[in-house]
């Protein structure tokens, strides 16, 4: 009796509506999984097309070229005397799903539609697809005629069932699903499943892996079995990052690790088990038919064995302790490989960033300086790929990247942009940390700039807007901030385009944004200033966090220059110098600190918290430090200021999605963007609570003038 197997799972860099070269990744992982032995190849979610097609689902067109895709498949030598389980999407009596194809020497075994649909955070599976509800039905589904000539079979088993080969039994789970408090896994393996399988498109967000890793380790404590985890990696044309980990598990225990960041296109992870450490472990823990009945599991016959009579001097894997990233190194390597994978598939030579010697735009510099390391790393470690890309994007097929400050050089330009109101201190702070990550720098001064701009509206007004400083009003102080921001934005774009030209070189340059996510809950930027650029890695990232991360990165890369930059007050530098020294602070002009501000997002977004029930959880949160008036004041302040900028939350700049708390209104986080702001029935219920009695409808608390028009990467 055969015990031993050799299951292989992967994680693909998927680009969506890529079949060319998603077809290729796939082929590639399945030869490695055959040069190792295995005899089962477990796939991402809807690896064939990719996840993020998004409303291209809609299309025939993409139904059509998966099937063709899958034909290739099949077709091919390669997936011979191997089970191979990929995904698509399918259409089945007129209605969509996403499905996982498993076929062995071209036939193919069953369809399994996705049953539970993932539809939360970014996640939006039940606007494409609809989930296959049906427990324990199977249905014939008619295959298309392109694949009939192949595989010779009119109709496959389409539905919730299980594959039974002549040594144990496979069931599948589709990546949501294991989150579910009604995982299929738990029914499977009572009725003696021995290996699940999840197909999963489940992307990075700070401190999300450990969830992921005690999921898969607990589906197999309760009621043994081995666990097959296969994930897709990278940017596949949207703001999420999906970040690998492709595990195995047996019986609670993790036996295989992948990476979760790296840039590698196909990554395998493999393990060989025994099959007989499941059934010993069932033998004590589990007895199905005793605690409960259940409806048994459709199984799909096929003749065919993962395991082989000769294996007995076959080695087993042993559990290992997962080696979790600290949120400092996720933050160095998430976005990083995610803009590696923007610059490449962009067809762009670079990066140009507005360095302001700030917190916010030094981690954008950093997160660029550590790409270019992972891509001077992966090149040392043979990866093709990777050359072709850099070469691709350099314009120079000789070239061969070995430091990462020189190849900073060639596909990293930074610029500071300085005004009458710029100190010396972030000119030089901008100019040390450029040199250190070896970016091409600029400084340039936008005085004559914004005096041309002034001098339109003054010749047609007669009128020259002052500084509050100068005893100008409040609107006339906003103005001139703005009229700053708007024109560093409109000098990062044209430098983006012809600063190639000018040097004598092909392409342009992607323009990177830099503002935090702090900063977008509350509208802390001007509309159309740095903080518009093409793509912003740090934008779903707290200003704690990025002041962690720049700690970590003076250590790890010997950037001594980020020392003077987190230990000078975050400024936007947009009002008049007090005696050449900074005058303007955020947290000043906010009337909130950053880490309060981080307690307040996560209770807005994660805690689903109106202005009333933020009230009731801060007056507890906060009560060392604040009265019950002085909580209800920066509740009514935040969500005073988050109301009236929400509009800017229509036109951010699309970003790395890193926090779960994250404002985004493309797709996370779904609200109005006019409100009305003055919120008096909700403020009212808190000044009830805190016993305030006043005229009208809500108390009036005198903040700093809110800075819903400043910002802090709007700065030089």
């Amino acid at each position: 009796m055969g015990r031993k197997v050799i299951l292989a799972t992967c994680s693909l860099n998927q680009w969506a509506l890529d079949f060319d070269g998603n077809l290729e990744r796939i082929l590639r992982s399945i030869e490695k999984a055959k040069s190792v032995g295995a005899k089962y190849r477990l796939g991402p979610e809807l690896e064939i097309c990719g996840y993020g097609c998004a409303d291209h689902f809609y299309e025939s067109d993409t139904l059509l070229h998966c099937f063709q895709v899958l034909r290739k498949l099949l077709e091919s030598p390669v997936t011979q005397d191997i089970i191979c389980d990929v995904g698509m999407p399918i259409m089945h009596h007129n209605v969509r799903y996403n499905c996982r194809v498993m076929f062995l020497n071209r036939k193919i075994l069953l369809i399994r539609p996705k049953m539970l649909l993932a539809n939360y955070g970014n996640n939006r599976e039940f606007r494409w697809f609809s989930p296959w509800n049906k427990l324990r039905h199977v249905e014939e589904y008619f295959l298309p005629r392109m694949i009939q000539d192949v595989t010779g079979e009119d109709t496959v088993p389409f539905g919730d069932c299980v594959l039974s080969t002549k040594d144990t039994c496979i069931g599948s789970e589709i990546c949501a699903e294991l989150w579910n408090s009604r995982s299929p896994h738990v029914d499977m393996g009572l009725d003696g499943v021995e290996i699940f399988t999840n197909s999963s498109a489940s992307y990075h967000e700070l401190r999300k892996a450990d969830h992921r890793v005690n999921l898969v380790k607990s589906a197999t404590t309760k009621s043994g079995g081995i666990y097959m985890f296969a994930n897709q990696k990278g940017c596949d044309g949207d703001r999420l990052y999906y970040d690998g980990c492709a595990m195995v598990a047996i019986n609670g225990d993790i036996v295989a690790q992948g990476t979760q960041f790296s840039l590698d296109e196909v990554e395998v992870v493999t393990a060989s088990l025994d099959l007989e450490d499941v059934r010993s472990y069932r033998g004590e823990h589990c007895h199905p038919h005793v605690e409960y009945e259940h409806k048994p599991c459709h199984r799909v016959k096929v003749d065919f064995s993962l395991s082989d009579c000769n294996g007995v001097y076959l080695p087993t894997h042993q559990p290992i302790e997962w080696q979790f990233h600290t949120p400092e190194e996720e933050i160095s390597l998430g976005p990083a490989c995610w803009l590696w994978d923007y610059l490449r598939r962009s067809g762009q030579a670079g990066f140009l960033l507005p360095l302001s010697g700030g917190v916010d735009s030094s981690s954008t510099a950093c997160i660029v300086y550590s790409m270019c390391v992972l891509v001077c790393q992966a090149v040392r470690d043979g990866n093709s790929q990777v050359l072709e890309d850099v070469q691709r994007v350099v314009s120079d097929v000789s070239y061969t990247p070995v430091d990462p400050r020189e190849l900073c050089g060639r596909v990293f330009t930074t610029c500071y942009m300085a005004s009458e109101n710029s100190s010396e201190g972030t000119r030089n702070r901008a100019r040390d940390l450029a040199a250190q990550v070896g970016s091409s720098h600029m400084s340039l001064n936008i005085d004559i700039a914004v005096k041309a701009m002034l001098g339109i509206f003054s010749m047609v007004t007669g009128k020259w807007p002052q500084f509050s400083a100068n005893g100008g009003s409040t609107r006339e102080n906003l103005a001139l901030q703005n009229v700053q921001a708007r024109i560093r934005m409109i000098l990062a774009y044209l430098f983006a385009q012809l600063n190639q030209w000018a040097l004598g070189k092909p392409g342009g340059l992607l323009v990177l944004g830099s503002a935090n996510v702090d900063e977008s809950l509350t509208g802390y930027f001007t509309k159309y200033d740095c903080s518009s650029a093409d793509i912003n890695p740090i934008g779903g990232i707290s200003k704690t966090d990025l002041k962690s991360f720049l700690q970590y990165c003076a250590e790890q890369f010997q950037l001594t220059a980020l020392k003077s930059i987190m230990a000078a007050p975050p400024t936007a530098e947009l009002e008049p110098l007090a005696d050449g020294q900074v005058s303007q602070t955020d947290e000043s002009d906010m009337g909130m600190t950053y880490s309060e501000l981080s307690v307040i997002g996560r209770l807005r977004k994660i805690s689903k918290c109106g202005p009333y029930s933020m009230f009731c959880k801060l007056i507890h949160t906060w009560r060392e430090a604040l009265s019950p008036l002085q909580v209800a004041a920066k509740v009514k302040h935040f969500f005073k200021m988050y109301s009236v900028n929400r509009h800017k939350m229509t036109t951010v700049t699309p970003s790395y999605h890193a926090e779960s708390y994250g404002p985004d209104d493309n797709r996370f986080d779904l609200r109005p963007f006019l409100y009305n702001t003055r919120w008096s029935w909700q403020f009212r219920a808190i000044d009830d609570q805190v016993g305030i009695q006043h005229r009208g409808h809500i108390l009036i608390f005198h903040f700093p003038q809110p800075a819903w028009e400043f910002s802090d990467e709007a700065r030089p």
